[in-house]
């Protein structure tokens, strides 16, 4: 990482009153929230809204097989 980025870094750590590693952390975190909401956004967009199986998937799924 280049010495002046790692500077402006630091400088802004300090302003934020954290450490350089808690800054990077915060940023990363964010990140990769924003990131997984966005995923999560595609894939509803793609199929749709999650489907609430009211926890019971396996029963749900059983029935439907000896249905046919």
């Amino acid at each position: 990482m280049p010495d002046s980025l790692l500077e402006r870094l630091d400088a802004q750590a300090r302003t934020n009153r954290e450490t350089r590693s808690g800054f990077l952390q915060r940023l990363v975190e964010q990140e990769v929230s924003v990131e997984h909401a966005n995923r999560r956004q595609e894939f509803e967009d793609l199929l749709g809204p999650p489907v609430d199986m009211g926890g019971d998937a396996a029963r749900l799924i059983r029935e439907d097989r000896e249905s046919h």
